[in-house]
């Protein structure tokens, strides 16, 4: 199996920003980041595409503890990359962005970005932009697709 990134490919572990940070998701930010999913469920019901249920209304803590744990490992393991998106001094989980492989043909990832919907108004284009921009200039992808976004879940779901 072809690795997702080359194995000498140094994995950007920070991304700064005035209005935020994007590091590394981790199981020690499952308070914050528990509390950005549970205010958003609404917001972030179709953000993988319009048949996902994630998260569910009643998602536990345990629950959202396990997926952050299964994000942490496959941050290590290199298979696919979390990243949770926090203000500045890092009080308070604004959302969280993901890059994962794709089999889609043309692109060599897909990526996906979130904010909690209390600051989704004034952050969610500059994640997207900042997000996006990131990738290309510091990943080894010469086409990430971002599906919902810049492909319509329509013709994404028919390409793959």
């Amino acid at each position: 199996m072809k690795p997702f990134v080359p194995l000498d490919f140094q994995v950007p572990l920070r991304l700064e920003h005035r209005l935020f940070v994007l590091r590394p998701l981790r199981i020690s930010d499952v308070v914050k980041d528990y509390d950005a999913v549970m205010s958003s469920v609404p917001d972030l019901r179709n953000l993988f595409g319009p048949e996902s249920d994630w998260p569910a209304e009643d998602l536990s803590f345990e629950q959202d503890l396990i997926d952050l744990g299964w994000h942490h490992k496959e941050f290590q393991t290199r298979r696919s990359f979390a990243y949770t998106v926090m203000d500045p001094a890092e009080s308070q989980c604004l959302g969280c962005a993901y890059l994962y492989p794709t089999a889609a043909p043309g692109y060599q990832a897909e990526a996906y970005c979130w904010v909690r919907t209390s600051r989704r108004a004034e952050l969610d284009g500059i994640l997207y932009d900042a997000f996006s921009r990131w990738l290309s200039e510091g990943w080894p992808f010469a086409s990430v697709a971002f599906p919902g976004r810049a492909q319509s879940w329509d013709s994404w779901v028919a390409a793959r």
